[in-house]
């Protein structure tokens, strides 16, 4: 296990509204390691998904410095972020953000493809996570003829097709019911190893209370409980 895996350091972000500075991040400092699963817990509105967009590198601070492997990701360029995230970063939404007009098995395969541009290992690969995942027999259905669970395991082998060392999961279970929603996070559980970090916001205290660590977003920074 890696202690210094990622590190924040004074991360602040804000936001105008109509001309007014809405703080949102206040110069948050954490370190995680890899090799687990992070829960991260706050009430709507405290910043969850703008730390998971920051860390993703979808969006860039105000101020602080993100540490990867000890590399500063927070200061590349557009073109390396892009390249960071096709290789090291894999974002799981509650929405799932399936191609509707796209099979499971080319959905999942397309994240590997857009890497290697290999596209007969890719739809190798994708058909043996989905046949990880219980879908076998799903593998030719579109979005719109799988349940919302399998629609969620799905946007998950899709995250994980291309061995990202960081996944972070965005309420991956929020339009989910109890049972689909133990599933999802069982299978998230299998993803955990070393060398890679599993980052989940989510309001679902069952499920939280399950992960390795706990942490509480509120007033702009973060808690470990």
């Amino acid at each position: 296990m890696t202690k210094n895996f990622l590190e924040i350091s004074n991360l602040s972000k804000s936001y105008f509204d109509n001309g007014e500075e809405i703080r949102i991040l206040r110069n948050m400092n954490l370190t995680l390691a890899d090799n687990q699963i992070v829960s991260l817990l706050g009430p709507s509105g405290s910043g969850k998904s703008t730390l998971l967009h920051l860390l993703s590198l979808l969006d860039k601070p105000d101020s602080g410095t993100i540490l990867f492997n000890n590399e500063n990701i927070s200061q590349i360029n557009d073109d390396q972020r892009t390249i960071y995230r096709r290789n090291s970063i894999s974002i799981v939404y509650q929405n799932n953000n399936l191609i509707s007009d796209l099979s499971a098995l080319e959905n999942v395969a397309i994240a590997n493809i857009c890497k290697t541009n290999d596209i007969k290992n890719a739809y190798r690969l994708a058909a043996n996570i989905l046949k990880d995942f219980g879908l076998k027999k799903r593998i030719n259905h579109y979005p719109y003829q799988l349940s919302g669970g399998e629609q969620q395991r799905v946007a998950i082998a899709r995250a994980v097709i291309n061995d990202p060392l960081l996944i972070f999961a965005d309420e991956p279970t929020g339009n989910l019911d109890q049972k689909n929603s133990d599933l999802i996070l069982n299978f998230l559980m299998k993803l955990k190893k070393t060398n890679r970090l599993i980052l989940i916001a989510t309001h679902n205290r069952v499920l939280a209370d399950k992960t390795d660590l706990r942490l509480t977003l509120s007033n702009g920074n973060v808690n470990v409980e």
